[in-house]
């Protein structure tokens, strides 16, 4: 039975400074093009049977140049949509609401532009789990995304709820190993460069 290999994207601007980027398109950092060569190190042993990346640009080039040729691209790997706080730090958020914000806790902005619950962006990743396992048969595949929408995918993938996600932080230009262990679904390796 194969391995899942979630990568999340290299150093961006909005990644560096903490700002929440779920839509914005934003292109690697020159640090963030490094990370994503040395994940090229990092990996040269495996061989995967699928590379699926999110469609943004900055997913897209980190799979390129950590030497992973692309077989499919997942809307359902995008960020989470943060609605209003697109583009804010959580320290700005919680200024704004007056006591300490989480994403793994409380609801994105209400109003015209509301983002994402963490039951929705569960649902995409559910969803994305299922079409992997039938390829986990025949080996390895490789997830290019980003930090909430990979780290709620870890927590489904370990039958938690999405909320649990915030207990895998996963720094940008890292990646984690999902496997199992006794016919269970396991943590394998994470935070790996």
């Amino acid at each position: 039975m194969g391995e899942i290999v979630v990568l999340r994207h290299g150093q961006t601007e909005w990644s560096r400074s903490g700002q929440h980027t779920g839509v914005t398109d934003l292109p690697l950092l020159p640090e963030g093009e490094a990370q994503a060569q040395d994940l090229r190190r990092a990996l040269a042993g495996r061989s995967f049977v699928e590379v699926w990346t999110s469609p943004r640009q900055r997913a897209r080039r980190t799979a390129e140049l950590a030497g992973l040729p692309v077989t499919g691209i997942d809307d359902d790997l995008v960020e989470m949509d943060y609605g209003g706080y697109e583009g804010r730090t959580t320290a700005e958020i919680s200024a704004e609401v007056g006591r300490q914000w989480s994403i793994w806790r409380d609801p994105v902005i209400p109003g015209a532009t509301p983002g994402e619950t963490l039951g929705q962006v569960a649902a995409r990743v559910d969803r994305v789990l299922a079409r992997i396992q039938p390829r986990l048969a025949d080996g390895d595949v490789a997830l290019v995304a980003h930090g909430h929408v990979l780290r709620v995918l870890t927590a489904r993938w370990l039958l938690l709820g999405p909320e649990q996600g915030a207990l895998f932080g996963l720094p940008a230009g890292t990646f984690g190993v999902l496997g199992h262990e006794h016919a269970r679904p396991v943590l394998t390796g994470w935070g790996l460069r």
